[in-house]
């Protein structure tokens, strides 16, 4: 079996593949203080036990971060209290499986993992909607290049940015509602920044077709795809676990050569 581990800005994602299938997920809250490394460290450690892990079994880890400073964390815990191997997901590694990443220091190493996904997975000619703390699209060719990538906030950042800049404004569940005509605060807010980001991503859509060709598939993936059933024809598939299938894929590719 193997560890992915996928760290982000909200969440740290921690995965454990045997076979064909992810056997067990965990999230876990990003902390970025000084005590972070107390913190992880208990954390793994109670994931480890409380599920019964056997680390002697992990064959190897691959480790992407989005938060550098929690990379050089990860990576101590991993082999000095697991002893266990651990690849790094960043351009060296890019190179190595000869996936072209123009700007390979610049872009989310979360954001390769999606696009190895779609390329490996889905043959490429692949846009992939990432419903995270940034909702980004990230599009990839058929020959394993990465064409370009697409942020904007996501829709739970964008919905804490407008409640914590406007005093009378609630927190609001995450459903969509059947008008766009917002009959009180909550229904309106729902409906601008819901709606509104099915707008959005109907409109990358169609803009992506036409700068490449009509035969790119849009695949969701991230924490809050399961919202977005009105997408449902604009998607090729909804695949939740994506980011993690693209580590894996990166980490079994790599062994493999």
């Amino acid at each position: 079996m193997m560890l992915a581990i996928d760290i982000g800005n909200s969440n740290v994602v921690m995965a454990i593949r045997q076979g064909d299938e992810w056997s067990h997920l965990w999230r876990i809250n990003t902390q970025k203080d000084e005590q972070a490394e107390l913190f992880y460290n208990k954390e793994i450690a109670d994931i480890f036990f409380e599920d019964s892990i056997d680390t002697s079994s992990i064959e190897g880890v691959i480790l992407s971060s989005v938060v550098p400073t929690l990379r050089p964390v990860f990576y101590d815990i991993l082999t000095k209290r697991y002893d266990l191997d651990v690849t790094i997901v960043g351009p060296d590694l890019y190179e190595s499986l000869s996936f072209k990443v123009p700007r390979p220091h610049q872009i989310g190493t979360d954001l390769v993992a999606n696009a190895y996904a779609g390329y490996k997975k889905y043959g490429g000619k692949v846009s992939v909607v990432d419903f995270g703390t940034a909702m980004t699209i990230t599009t990839v060719n058929d020959a394993g290049k990465i064409l370009g990538v697409s942020i904007a906030p996501g829709i739970k950042t964008a919905m804490k940015a407008l409640v914590a800049n406007t005093a009378q404004l609630p927190d609001i569940p995450l459903e969509l509602p059947e008008s766009v005509l917002g009959n009180d605060t909550i229904h309106a807010m729902q409906a601008g920044i819901l709606w509104g980001y099915v707008g959005m991503v109907k409109e990358m859509s169609s803009k992506i077709r036409s700068e490449l060709s009509n035969d790119y598939k849009l695949i969701a993936t991230g924490g809050l795809s399961f919202i977005m059933d009105e997408l449902k024809e604009v998607f090729y598939k909804v695949d939740r676990n994506l980011t993690m299938d693209g580590l894996y894929l990166m980490w079994k590719d790599i062994k493999t050569k």
